[in-house]
């Protein structure tokens, strides 16, 4: 999954309009455009496309949590200069203050399946053991499951009913 597509999903799961989208930036004091925004909200197809790298992209991470937990006294984190999804995913956690049970919760909506160890093994570090690279595969479905809790899909009618 490309930076580009996580921003797109993560607009639409919270639907975030532009203005908020520039807030997010700017609560990691990151100054953006509405045109820079649109751009990397594009798809690639679109002659207007522009990549959001990992530096901006980890940026945009860290005003999302500055807005969802408050933003902490002092020197603000470093954006991260390469991001990965493991990294994605911990950014997300934290920012949604989810605990491992919430986080499973999640996946089940999309529905995937996830042992709490194999969860605990994406956020260790990567030297120790039992670390584990989150696949695209993983992410897509939190992401998915995040969805389907902000946002859920209308329930199709069956059409069929009982007669009383």
């Amino acid at each position: 999954m490309t930076n580009n597509d996580i921003l797109r999903r993560l607009r639409y799961t919270f639907d975030f309009d532009d203005k908020k989208m520039i807030a997010l930036f700017a609560a990691a004091d990151l100054t953006v455009t509405r045109e820079q925004v649109s751009n990397w909200l594009k798809k690639e197809e679109d002659p207007a496309y522009e990549a959001c790298h990992d530096k901006l992209f980890a940026t945009f991470l860290n005003g999302f949590i500055n807005d969802r937990r408050g933003k902490k006294e002092g020197a603000q984190p470093e954006p991260e200069k390469r991001l990965n999804n493991n990294i994605i995913l911990r950014k997300l956690k934290i920012a949604l203050n989810l605990k491992d049970d919430d986080m499973l919760a999640v996946m089940a909506l999309a529905p995937f399946r996830m042992s709490k160890p194999e969860l605990s093994a994406l956020f260790r570090k990567p030297g120790h053991k039992h670390y584990r690279q989150c696949q695209d595969q993983i992410l897509r479905n939190f992401l998915k499951g995040l969805q389907e809790k902000h946002r859920p899909s209308p329930k199709p009618e069956t059409g069929f009913q009982w007669k009383t």
